[in-house]
């Protein structure tokens, strides 16, 4: 035997005795591996219909969601509704107010004038009683003092 043959030997029990060492590890890995591959399916398994809740969820949220939406447009509509029936309304308001002044100005004048005019016929009326009752009385001293005069005579 030559030298190459017995390197080529002596490599080639090296080598399976690599091999047999290697073995070992590799069948533990292959087992890590399996045991991977089994958790792997399992959760996919799991996993999928749990998406499809959730998938069912979110377009559950949506649909909610677009009823808020329609919801909330007939409530801007109710309101625009509701702001134009306020501008109406204050509209309404500001023309009785202008109407109230108008008529009160017009009708107060004259009611002025007819209290005034009660009031001086009334202070006229007792200032002629009060007249009349003077006069009585300063013909009734008059008459006494007469009388006095004609009875001191």
């Amino acid at each position: 035997m030559e030298i190459l043959e017995v390197a080529a030997l002596v490599a080639a029990i090296a080598f399976a005795m690599l091999v047999l060492i290697l073995t070992l590890p590799i069948l533990r890995l292959r087992h890590t591996v399996d045991a991977a591959t089994r958790m792997i399916n399992d959760l996919n398994d799991r996993a999928a219909p749990l998406l499809g809740d959730v998938n069912t969820t979110v377009r559950n949220v949506n649909t909610a969601l677009e009823q808020a939406q329609t919801t909330l447009d007939g409530v801007n509509l109710q309101l625009a509704k509701v702001d134009t029936m306020t501008t109406h309304a204050q509209n309404v308001t500001a023309n009785v107010a202008n109407l109230t002044a108008v008529v009160s100005a017009a009708a107060a004048n004259p009611l002025v004038k007819v209290a005034a005019f009660g009031y001086g016929v009334r202070r006229a009326a007792a200032a002629r009683r009060n007249a009349d009752q003077e006069r009585e009385a300063r013909d009734i001293i008059k008459q006494r003092r007469r009388a006095d005069k004609r009875a001191n005579r």
